[in-house]
């Protein structure tokens, strides 16, 4: 078993912990994996991390610690929602295991706890009340987290092959039977500059600007 190339730290156990679940989901950290990725022994990670569920937490924490807080630097607070809606986003994108994790741990880490601060204080400092910010926060990260995993189960690799994959549909499709959807492929999906990633965007500002409605 090679040695670790740093002494061991509750930082290496977590960003080890995080390749396990990037390779093999959240059902593979166990605390013997997590040691195989870092070359020790399993009974070394206990000088650092009490328990799984330890670790478990820490993981979410370190995958809120990459996401970019709303901060004070955006005039409008549908920017810096924004920003950090794309942020979320791309994060997530590298890590959708950790969605199931998310809203699930009871003991939420001190990271974890100002970030859900951060865009609370966003809110309720751009006027919404109360229960308006709650039910805002609660339909913005639906909609990333839906939007992650819809584009985690796409059966393409990059941009440009959602054109070949609407191009596949489009051979075996009866246009006579189904000429809504032949029409949206032929006047939309394959038309030049159309990219699918965009639809993000797109939806998150009808979101923000039906919450600008209320927020009035």
């Amino acid at each position: 078993m090679p040695r670790p190339p740093h002494p061991l730290s509750r930082d290496l156990v977590l960003e080890a912990a995080i390749r396990v679940a990037d390779r093999g989901g959240v059902e593979a950290i166990t605390m013997r994996r997590v040691a195989q990725e870092l070359g020790v022994e399993a009974m070394s990670l206990y000088h650092h991390v009490p328990n799984k569920d330890a670790i478990l937490d820490g993981v979410v924490d370190t995958v809120f610690a990459a996401i970019e807080l709303p901060g004070a630097g955006h005039d409008d607070w549908r920017d810096a929602i924004r920003a950090r809606a794309s942020s979320a986003r791309a994060v997530l994108s590298q890590h959708s295991w950790a969605l199931s994790l998310m809203d699930s741990r009871r003991n939420p880490g001190l990271t974890t706890l100002r970030h859900h601060d951060a865009v609370l204080g966003v809110l309720r400092n751009a006027g919404f009340t109360l229960p308006m910010a709650a039910h805002a926060i609660s339909l913005i990260d639906s909609y990333i987290s839906g939007f992650v995993l819809y584009e985690a189960n796409l059966p393409i690799t990059a941009p440009d092959e959602v054109k070949d994959v609407a191009a596949d549909i489009l051979e075996h499709l009866p246009a006579d039977e189904l000429p809504y959807l032949t029409e949206l492929i032929v006047d939309h999906a394959l038309q030049p500059g159309y990219d699918h990633t965009g639809e993000f965007g797109y939806g998150l500002d009808l979101i923000l600007d039906a919450l600008e409605a209320r927020r009035r």
